[in-house]
C-alpha cells in the first residue's frame, strides 16, 4: 500500500471497518511511514476528543426551527 491508499481508507481503518488483512497491510505501511502515522494518530485523537466533548444544549427555539428545516429536507428527498 502507499500513502495515497492508506489516505483513502483512513476513516474505515480508525472505524475497525476494514478487513483484517488491509488492517494488516496498513498496519505494515504505518511501521515504516512517520507521515502517515502522524495522520492516524491525529485523526484518531480528533475522533476521541470530538466523542468525549459535552454536547451543548441548544435553545429551545433552535431546536424547533433546526427539527422543521431537517423534516422539510426529508420531504423533498
Amino acid at each position: 500500500m502507499d500513502c495515497r491508499e492508506i489516505l483513502e481508507g483512513l476513516s474505515e481503518y480508525i472505524d475497525e471497518e476494514l478487513a483484517d488483512k488491509t488492517c494488516r497491510e496498513i498496519e505494515s505501511h504505518l511501521k515504516h511511514c512517520y507521515n502517515c502515522r502522524v495522520v492516524v494518530n491525529t485523526l484518531r485523537r480528533t475522533v476521541t476528543l470530538y466523542h468525549e466533548a459535552p454536547q451543548p444544549e441548544l435553545p429551545g427555539d433552535v431546536r424547533m426551527r433546526l427539527h422543521k428545516v431537517i423534516r422539510l429536507g426529508e420531504e423533498s428527498d
